[in-house]
């Protein structure tokens, strides 16, 4: 359970630093390019695995690299684009929601258990997810663009249920680091296309602070891939509670960092929802 909390918390920092970059009007996309350069050089460097980068590619999981690498790349533009189109709140909620995926996953493919407890927990834990993630009260007037949530949804669901399958299937007990290494390298070559493209149809530049942004970012956002890769290794903690009690966990301390760092203000609901979370976290963990 070690890995699974310094994931959590690690994750719910990167909230902090999204938040800094708005402060100091850090281009996003940039650093987030410049933070998976970042990642995979850190993962490599920990590596403990005598792969040279020229035999990567003859790894067994590699194609799952790639598949990941470029999942990570869209499904945060799909993110930016949900946030802009229908708001953070509700581009929280289909990002975080979608830990159905992977629970339903893991208990048709590696038939995990799935008692009345565990039911009640995964539930109440969607239930939570919502409640805590609503910050505006008109939200539900939003209607359009529901593309934008519903890819949102589906991507950040796929990528935690391929994490758990790559993991399992193809990734050996000392190939952790070096696997998510790579996915990060993978991700930053499709950024890196992505940033040229912007560059020539918006004539944009590439600005200095962006690698500050990156580096501040890179190094959390790497070692929160790392722990939950090796927090799916534990033995007796099935996926379908490690996610549950990962994604609520991640937008429970976030709404609390935004309260004590940033002054943001709760609804009732969100009390409500916070409650709630805790509750669906201690079901999910006992069953």
């Amino acid at each position: 359970m070690l890995y699974l909390a310094l994931s959590i918390l690690i994750s719910s920092c990167l909230f902090v630093i999204f938040k800094l970059f708005e402060v100091y009007k850090i281009n996003t996309l940039q650093a987030i390019v410049v933070n998976y350069l970042v990642a995979f050089t850190i993962g490599y460097s920990l590596s403990d695995a005598s792969i040279g980068l020229n035999d990567i590619p003859q790894q067994p999981w590699f194609f799952g690299a790639v598949f990941l690498g470029a999942l990570f790349i869209s499904v945060f533009n799909v993110m930016a684009l949900a946030s802009q189109k229908n708001g953070l709140s509700v581009a929280s909620v289909a990002g975080k929601m979608s830990v159905v995926i992977p629970v339903i996953f893991g208990v048709l493919v590696y038939k995990e258990s799935l008692g009345v407890v565990k039911v009640v927990g995964i539930l109440l834990a969607l239930v939570a997810v919502y409640l805590t993630a609503m910050k505006e009260k008109n939200i539900s007037n939003q209607r359009p663009f529901l593309l934008y949530p519903l890819l949102l949804f589906l991507g950040s669901g796929v990528i935690d249920t391929s994490i758990k399958y790559f993991e399992t299937v193809y990734v050996p007990k000392g190939g952790v680091t070096i696997f998510s290494a790579t996915i990060f390298l993978i991700a930053f070559l499709f950024g890196i296309v992505l940033i040229c493209y912007k560059a020539i149809t918006s004539n944009i530049n590439f600005e200095k602070k962006s690698i500050i942004g990156g580096i501040l970012l890179g190094i959390p956002n790497y070692f929160s891939i790392e722990f939950l890769l090796k927090a799916l290794k534990t033995e007796g903690l099935e996926s379908s509670a490690l996610f549950t009690i990962n994604n609520v966990s991640i937008v429970l301390l976030t709404t609390i960092f935004g309260l004590l760092l940033f002054k943001e203000k709760l609804l009732p609901k969100n009390w409500i929802g916070i409650a709630t979370a805790v509750v669906s976290i201690i079901l999910v963990a006992i069953a």
